[in-house]
């Protein structure tokens, strides 16, 4: 293996074009196996969100909880726009507050505002951050393709509750309020949304329970 791997090194000395080669097919490799990291790095860190909780990712149920305990949470909607998708977009219910393990059911609506048929892709979370592994979701239409046409106006329905185990978490005894937000961006833009590095775009958000506030998209 040393004679060979010697012999290759003069080679390569008397050859510079061949060490080149060499160092550009290794080159290449490396970018690939990095490409390949990168289009991996977004699912997995979606996975490690929802098996975790964290960044404040809620969970799916597919089932209520059987047991329900006597601590109430309220819980806030919070709807929010990408300024490139021209929609109106906001929660129809006002804060609703429920026993921990009891099911809740809310409503978002959608208002296509634009002259044409538009598509949009809604990300999620909750606040306080700590409490998405906590947080459950029956019914949700987050990560599904919505397709609105001009004029048109959808309800979108979220059913959800708390996990009872939340109480048996000595970090979350204090929580008594949580919010549900909902970002919406644009078909092309829900792949880079939801890497956990992209930049966030400028966004018109509702949040009820404190009065609506917006950002114009020309501003």
């Amino acid at each position: 293996m040393t004679d060979k791997t010697t012999i290759s090194a003069k080679n390569d000395k008397q050859d510079p074009s061949r060490a080149n080669q060499r160092l550009a097919y290794g080159l290449v490799i490396f970018v690939g196996c990095m490409v390949g990291m990168a289009y991996a790095s977004v699912p997995l860190y979606q996975l490690f969100c929802q098996v975790t909780g964290y960044g404040g990712t809620t969970q799916e149920a597919d089932a209520a909880p059987v047991d329900i305990i006597e601590r109430n949470v309220t819980v806030r909607f919070d709807a929010n726009v990408s300024g490139d998708l021209n929609w109106r977009f906001k929660p129809s219910d006002a804060p609703i507050t429920l026993k921990v393990g009891e099911t809740g059911q809310a409503s978002y609506q959608v208002v296509n505002l634009g002259a044409s048929p538009s598509t949009g892709t809604a990300t999620f979370n909750v606040t306080p951050q700590a409490a998405g592994i906590y947080f459950n979701k029956l019914e949700c239409f987050c990560f599904t393709e919505q397709t609105v046409k001009s004029g048109e106006t959808v309800d979108m329905p979220v059913i959800f509750f708390v996990d009872p185990d939340i109480d048996k978490d000595p970090n979350m005894a204090s929580i008594k309020t949580i919010t549900l937000s909902y970002t919406f961006f644009p078909k092309k833009e829900e792949e880079e949304a939801a890497s956990f590095d992209a930049p966030q775009p400028e966004t018109i958000s509702t949040v009820t329970g404190v009065g609506p506030k917006s950002v114009s998209a020309g501003s």
